[in-house]
């Protein structure tokens, strides 16, 4: 039995009350007495609202099921459009408006740039991410795939300097493109140094020339005639050369350049959702614990590297000379948002006037911000927010009601904590297809405080997936890449944004590069998520936004914005088409290769969730291509065997086995790990296993096909089995 402290009516987890007694509200301005009574009264007046827009739900989804079991045979686009209309699914649009949300810090407003997801769970991790706001051109290379191995120029134990080299070409290239010489090349300077303002280089031909755009110059360290570093800009996001001539590489290049270091991670997402496991109070304490730890600027993190033990902390500021002599401070840290749960799950953290679990994301809500209204106080070392506002990140909302609930439920919040109104920003996630389709409406109903919105493919599939799942076999997952919807709502999501006038006050993100080895496919494809008008999308670790930074050099992000704003048109016809196959005529053993390798992924994800507790994995693919996995990922994989099975393209006894001879193949890829439990060892008894196939086979009846119910009572029942034994 979980240890409850009574509160005015509530019931609150020790451990949960004393962190927040003793830590969170404390040097917060908010009286602790009153703060539990308006936070009774706040859950007393939300909950029943979210339980209702939940019911909501349900309520659509028996009317989809029953409408494309009786239309299967013949669906007409105008009548299934007439039917979404009559039961509330398709809104009627508000009239035109343009978002107001004021107090919104550079990196979101006009600052295009990588952005970073990372479980705040674990504290190394969140660090990590933090700090990624700069990092080494030069190491990301040298430690990628975006430099060949051809010529000798292998990655090995020790430095390689056929290597070096290239990575020092491909830096000194991109130099050329986005800080180019009056004449030459960066490749052929021999000294650098700043006179009368401006930068000068000297060339081995002993000419010395300007910069092409002598703006671009925005600061140096050390000395103007023997400077240690030199700060450019370029499309409003800043690199380093950094001059060295003692340092290893530095003393090997005529100029002395050590390294080229790059502005990348200008945000990150702190998630408390998707990316992490957080099943009870001692995990939710973590995950606030953490983010408290950020927002203060006491967070650090002790780990093993190369047999030393290293302390990571977040990093100060970074300091410069201007060109014309004043100090030049720029952000050492990205800014920070915090991803919430969604309306969905439930906590028994705290337990209501009812004796009842509270609605996790409205605790998340309240918690979160008073954990971020520290920052705004300035009881920090560093700081997060310039402007003065704490950025929420809601996830998997449908409908634009339930962009209104948050709405309120923020207001709620912003007077509970003694916050200025719209104070708390938010990012409207537009991952499920009822928000893609109203999403002028979602947006207008948090038109004052919104600073982002984002497509995702994989819960957005996921939801496709489900509200779908009686209109007949769905394509396979490859092909969904190039399906009518899925192009025709990331090109939706950009056009109602600009149309509602985000462009210079919040971000139109698009979504996550999956494959982290893969670095130079990335260099060659991620780039195109620019052209589609995105000022932001994600990446999966910090040397991954090092290189998608190139990207945002290359092009203005801007320029594009303004084009696709002339020619905005409405797509959503297209996004109404069901990506289901009509006639399938995949043979057996396409059948049989797509359940494979949905099944190891789940299984991959799964067996980490349930029995370590991680929220996101790196896990190979049936190719052994390592993918970054998460719920979204399991959700998509899941509803789409349960689709199969549903319309008898595979039988339940054929994605049994598969799910056993799968497993097998994960309880082998981490063999190497001394804590793993194989699940092929006893598939009874394996609850990763049992969580698994729980996940396929009553995929139909999960809200909206959503894993967390299932994940989460898995867990804990993993967690209490572990304390048992």
């Amino acid at each position: 039995m979980r240890d409850y402290i009574k509160v005015g009516n509530l019931q609150v987890a020790h451990n949960l009350y004393e962190f927040l007694n003793t830590k969170a509200l404390p040097g917060s301005g908010v009286d602790q007495e009153k703060f539990w009574n308006d936070f009774e009264l706040l859950l007393k007046d939300l909950t029943p609202v979210n339980r209702s827009l939940l019911e909501k739900r349900d309520e659509i989804q028996e009317k989809l099921d029953q409408w494309h079991q009786e239309n299967q045979a013949a669906r007409d686009l105008d009548e299934y459009t007439s039917f979404l209309r009559e039961i509330g699914y398709l809104e009627p649009d508000v009239e035109d408006y343009k978002v107001t949300t004021e107090n919104v810090d550079i990196e979101i407003a006009n600052q295009a740039g990588p952005q970073l997801v990372v479980p705040v769970d674990n504290a190394r991790y969140a660090l990590n991410a933090a700090n990624a706001r700069w990092g080494s051109l030069y190491d990301a290379l040298y430690g990628t795939d975006a430099i060949s191995d051809e010529g000798g120029a292998e990655a090995g134990s020790t430095y390689n300097p056929i290597r070096g080299e290239k990575v020092i070409e491909f830096a000194k290239e991109f130099l050329d493109e986005v800080s180019p010489l009056e004449e030459g090349s960066h490749k052929d300077v021999i000294k650098y140094e700043i006179r009368e303002g401006d930068l000068l280089a000297s060339l081995a031909n002993e000419k010395q020339v300007g910069l092409q755009d002598s703006s671009k110059l925005t600061g140096y360290q050390g000395l103007l005639e023997d400077p240690s570093s030199i700060l450019l800009q370029n499309n409003g996001l800043h690199v380093e050369i950094q001059i060295d001539l003692n340092h290893p590489i530095g003393k090997t290049d005529q100029a002395g350049v050590k390294d080229v270091v790059l502005e990348s991670a200008t945000t990150t997402i702190m998630d408390c959702e998707d990316s992490v496991a957080a099943v009870d109070s001692e995990d939710k304490e973590l995950v606030y614990s953490n983010l408290l730890g950020l927002m203060k600027g006491e967070l650090s993190a002790s780990f093993n590297k190369n047999g030393q033990t290293v302390t990571r902390r977040l990093n100060p500021d970074r300091e410069y000379i201007s060109p014309e002599g004043k100090e030049v401070k720029l952000k050492g840290r990205s800014l920070m948002f915090m991803r919430n749960v969604g309306h969905l799950m439930t906590t028994d953290a705290i337990l209501d006037s009812d004796g009842q679990e509270i609605p996790e994301g409205i605790m998340d809500g309240v918690l979160t911000s008073l954990i971020a209204k520290h920052d705004l106080l300035r009881n920090s070392t560093v700081q997060n927010s310039a402007e003065g506002s704490i950025y929420i990140v809601k996830p998997k909302m449908h409908g634009s009601k339930e962009a209104a609930f948050a709405n309120k439920l923020f207001d709620r919040i912003e007077d509970m904590l003694g916050l200025e109104r719209n104070t708390l920003k938010i990012g409207v996630m537009d991952e499920e297809r009822r928000t893609t389709l109203n999403l002028k409406n979602c947006i207008h109903e948090v038109k004052e405080r919104i600073v982002f919105i984002n497509t995702g493919f994989l819960d957005r599939t996921g939801d496709e997936i489900h509200t779908s799942m009686e209109a007949g076999p769905m394509i396979r997952k490859q092909e969904m890449k190039n399906s009518v919807w899925l192009q025709s709502y990331e090109a939706s999501n950009v056009n109602v944004g600009l149309k509602a006038g985000l462009q210079g006050r919040a971000q139109i993100g698009k979504g996550m590069w999956a494959m982290p080895e893969m670095m130079q496919a990335m260099i060659e494809q991620k780039g195109s998520q620019l052209k589609a008008g995105a000022n932001t999308a994600w990446v999966p670790s910090p040397t991954a936004a090092i290189l998608h930074a190139i990207h945002y050099h290359r092009l203005n992000v801007s320029d594009v914005q303004n084009k696709l704003a002339e020619q905005i048109r409405d797509l959503r016809e297209d996004i109404l088409q069901i990506p289901a196959a009509s006639h399938p005529k995949w043979s057996e053993e396409e059948i049989q290769r797509e359940i494979e390798n949905n099944a190891q992924g789940i299984l991959g994800y799964v067996v980490r969730w349930i029995d370590f507790g991680i929220g996101c994995s790196k896990v190979p693919d049936i190719n052994n291509i390592g993918l970054m996995e998460d719920r979204a990922t399991l959700r998509i994989s899941s509803q789409h065997i349960a689709n199969w099975i549903r319309h008898g393209v595979v039988s339940k006894e054929q994605v049994q086995q598969t799910m056993k001879n799968m497993a097998k193949v994960v309880d082998e890829q981490n063999s190497q790990d001394p804590d793993y439990r194989p699940m092929s060892a006893d598939y009874e008894k394996s609850i990763a296993f049992q969580a698994a196939c729980e996940l396929v086979f009553e995929g139909t009846k999960q809200p909206n096909g959503y894993t967390e119910p299932i994940l989460q009572r898995r867990r804990a029942e993993a967690k209490a089995q572990k304390v048992s034994m």
